[in-house]
């Protein structure tokens, strides 16, 4: 086993594709093909499944690729120290649900972590998606939250793809209203006093389950409904349309500015949001700063 092959793992990895990998690694497919073949070999394990679709890893691969991504980090920091060697560019990925202090925690991230060079990804996808994402290492962490209603279904998914759920913190639930919206003056609002005005929903796609929706109470019936694909859609419509959407109450004014408040919302149910990884997996060194970010913001911006 060798730094290189190492290095071809987590570019394959990164990649989703080893036609992608060759390329940006400037070996030849078949190349790359037989040296992670090897190393498959020599490890007896199978890092990568490959079917007619292409490459997903497989959980041997998904815990070889955490260890794999910490030897090459300590290699480039003694690189660095002794050879005086030109820093790596920084790879994290991470998927989530549309959470304002996910995205908070990102920039803080990048400004204090961000070198010359780097490759990162925050996508803000559909709930189903993000437990995809970790599945396959597209990401290495995925934020969604788990209440009464969907843990169960949830929970057996996460179970089923080898995740576990961390807990960041637990929430009453709010509803997030422009300023100039009537109830905005209101300590508490009840289920009754929304039903005048349109409720805000995030798409989930041909997953549109209950379960999979990032609003609690999705059962519910709305006179007034709309769907979006985006947060700063779903922004601009609660300050045009005066709508509203329920959510955790953690918001941060520094990149939404002051035109939207959260409102706490009568009702006896708990959001429980965290992020998920690999059940066995190293985290990189990146992803251990991304929670640590993770929790400054929701520390400068929780409301109880």
């Amino acid at each position: 086993m060798t730094l290189q092959q190492l290095k071809y793992v987590i570019e394959v990895a990164n990649r989703g594709s080893m036609n992608e990998a060759a390329k940006r690694l400037f070996i030849s497919q078949p190349s790359l093909s037989n040296a992670i073949k090897e190393l498959e070999t020599e490890l007896r394990i199978t890092i990568f499944e490959r079917t007619n679709k292409g490459i997903t890893l497989s959980k041997e691969g998904a815990e070889f690729l955490g260890y794999a991504r910490q030897v090459i980090e300590q290699a480039e920091l003694l690189e660095g120290r002794y050879l005086n060697a030109k820093p790596a560019p920084q790879h994290f990925s991470v998927s989530t649900q549309h959470y304002a202090f996910a995205v908070n925690a990102f920039v803080n991230l990048v400004r204090e972590y961000g070198q010359e060079e780097y490759e990162l990804a925050l996508r803000e996808t559909k709930t189903h998606e993000i437990i995809q994402d970790v599945k396959t290492q597209r990401s290495e962490i995925g934020i969604l939250y788990l209440n009464e209603f969907n843990s169960k279904v949830i929970n057996r998914l996460l179970k089923d793809a080898s995740l576990k759920f961390t807990s960041l913190f637990t929430a009453k639930p709010h509803i997030f209203i422009s300023i100039h919206n009537p109830l905005a003056k209101q300590s508490i609002v009840t289920i009754d006093q929304l039903e005048e005005y349109p409720y805000l929903s995030f798409e989930q796609g041909e997953y549109n389950s209950f379960h999979f929706s990032e609003e609690i109470l999705s059962t519910l019936s709305h006179p007034k409904s709309i769907r979006v694909n985006d947060r700063a859609t779903l922004f601009n419509l609660l300050i045009g349309l005066n709508g509203y959407t329920i959510s955790t109450g953690v918001l941060s004014a520094d990149l939404n500015g002051n035109e939207i408040i959260p409102v706490p919302l009568d009702c006896e149910e708990s959001i429980n949001v965290g992020w998920i990884c690999h059940q066995n997996a190293a985290l990189s060194k990146l992803a251990l700063a991304y929670i640590d970010a993770l929790h400054e913001a929701i520390g400068d911006n929780h409301q109880d």
